[in-house]
C-alpha cells in the first residue's frame, strides 16, 4: 500500500515539469508546460492542490518573486524541486523502468 511519501502519476508529472523548468517554475508555467508537452489540460485547482501536497510531503519548496507594476503588486513564487522530491522522481522512474523491461512487444 502507497504510503504518503509516494508521488501519484500527476505530482510526478509536476515534479518533471518543475525540473525542467528550473528558475522558470510558477504555475502557470508549470501548467503551460504540461499542456505543451504531454497535451495534458490542467485546472487550476488540480495544479495547486499537488503542489500544496509535494510542498507537505517535502519533496517541493517555493520563494516569493520580488513584484513588478505589470502585476499590480501581486507576487508569485517560484518553485523548486528539494532533494528529497529529487530522491521521490528517482526511485518512481526507476520502478517504471523496472516493470517495463521486457514489455516492448506488447507496448510498441
Amino acid at each position: 500500500m502507497p504510503g504518503s511519501k509516494s508521488l501519484g502519476e500527476f505530482e510526478h508529472l509536476v515534479l518533471l515539469a518543475v525540473l525542467q523548468l528550473k528558475a522558470d517554475a510558477r504555475a502557470i508555467d508549470i501548467r503551460a508546460h504540461i499542456l505543451e508537452q504531454v497535451g495534458r489540460s490542467v485546472s487550476r485547482g488540480a495544479l495547486y492542490s499537488s503542489l500544496e501536497r509535494l510542498e507537505k510531503k517535502g519533496f517541493l519548496s517555493w520563494e516569493v518573486e520580488d513584484t513588478t507594476p505589470e502585476r499590480g503588486g501581486i507576487p508569485r513564487r517560484r518553485f523548486f524541486v528539494t532533494e528529497p522530491g529529487l530522491e521521490a522522481v528517482r526511485n518512481s522512474l526507476r520502478a517504471i523502468s523496472i516493470l517495463s523491461d521486457g514489455l516492448g512487444e506488447v507496448l510498441g
